[in-house]
């Protein structure tokens, strides 16, 4: 029988600051060991004191894990490479948990990010990987903006939404913005605003597609025993799918339905439970997607449970502003929202606190392999001091 909860937390969490246009002369190296030191300084540990390391990085490149390793100092005993995307911080983290509670590393630091300025992203998304560069590119289909303007399409058919009710979530997660100095995208919003903003790909605005950064984030994963005295995030239960549909679904649900009974059942918690959550949101669609695969709204209430719990902030989704107001900082879209909400359940998230966050759930997606995202996880964590 699986253990109900893990003896595992994450003690610190950092991000090196997101911003649209980098300077002149910043790599990836520079903003994935930026955040690394934040998230050590966080947790009130030293490069000394670690002994496993994960990293995830389109952008890395020529180098890899063990050349960053190095560069910064670790002598290690564990490593690992992810390079899964949005899915990238789940993977690493159910890895880490695993290592932690085997004995194979005492402290563990995980690192996402990427540089991603326009000529980077441009020659990314053109060779993302093979299907694409065979397929999209001779049909001058550039990024996956038109691929999930035909999901958003069909998500709007299946459980009557308007552009009204995602717009309503994009506003709600600008509004949380205003409150996080660390997004990149802070200004008011309206909902006014969202619909008059240049259509994309039809029904996809401006404000539905999630702006490329350059950043990174970073979070250290100790035993319980290692954190004690200090406010810490316990990791309750990751749970993951991969390849759920073969790539042959309709894309209107991810793998996270396929293991959100387990999610749930190995923590001894259910949707009701929940006071903050991090969703991946490279689209609102996805992001509703996600919150319907994991219990939190049921098929059809999605109208009314975007007008009632999410635009008024009764349920606290994408506190950071999501990806859609902080930014994508490439491979760090996933360990975005698992920093927010490591800060939200030790009390570090300043004007945007929610009040008495207890259990905190995060959600990674990602990997258009052909048409949709191929991976999926989530992971529950518990204030714990």
């Amino acid at each position: 029988m699986r253990k109900t909860t893990s003896d595992v937390s994450v003690m610190g969490a950092g991000e090196s600051p997101y911003t649209r246009h980098p300077a002149s002369g910043t790599t990836t190296e520079q903003v994935l060991a930026d955040a690394v030191r934040r998230a050590l300084s966080d947790a009130n540990l030293q490069t000394a004191d670690v002994d496993g390391f994960g990293v995830s990085s389109f952008t890395l490149d020529p180098d890899h894990a063990i050349d960053l390793a190095w560069r910064l100092g670790l002598r290690l005993r564990w490593l690992t490479q992810d390079t899964n995307g949005g899915a990238s911080a789940g993977t690493m983290l159910q890895h880490a948990v695993r290592a932690v509670e085997s004995g194979d590393a005492s402290v563990v630091v995980l690192v996402a990010g990427d540089l991603m300025d326009r000529e980077v992203h441009l020659k990314m998304v053109a060779e993302y990987n093979r299907a694409t560069a065979d397929h999209l590119v001779p049909l001058d289909m550039l990024g996956p903006n038109a691929l999930f303007a035909l999901l958003t399409q069909r998500q709007m058919a299946a459980e009557g939404l308007t552009r009204s009710d995602y717009g309503r979530l994009a506003v709600a997660q600008r509004s949380w913005a205003a409150l996080n100095p660390g997004a990149v995208y802070r200004e008011p919003l309206t909902l006014d605003d969202y619909l008059n903003a240049p259509m994309v790909a039809e029904p996809l605005g401006r404000y539905d597609c999630v702006p490329p950064v350059t950043g990174a984030d970073a979070v250290v994963v100790a035993a319980d025993e290692r954190a004690t005295g200090t406010r810490r995030a316990r990791v309750l239960t990751v749970s993951a799918r991969y390849n759920s549909d073969d790539q042959a679904g309709d894309g209107l649900s991810t793998g996270l339905a396929d293991c959100a009974s387990e999610l749930w059942d190995t923590a001894g918690h259910g949707p009701a439970d929940i006071d903050v959550v991090s969703v991946y949101d490279d689209y609102p669609a996805m992001a509703l997607a996600q919150l319907k695969d994991l219990g939190l709204v049921a098929g059809g209430e999605m109208p009314a449970f975007i007008a009632e719990r999410v635009a008024t902030r009764e349920l606290a989704v994408n506190t950071s502003g999501g990806q859609l107001s902080a930014g994508q900082a490439g491979s760090a879209g996933g360990m975005h929202g698992l920093v927010e909400t490591v800060r939200q359940l030790r009390g570090q998230a300043g004007q945007r606190q929610v009040d008495n966050a207890r259990i905190g759930l995060v959600s990674g997606y990602g990997m258009v392999l052909y048409r949709y995202g191929a991976c999926a996880n989530a992971a529950l964590l518990e204030a714990a001091v």
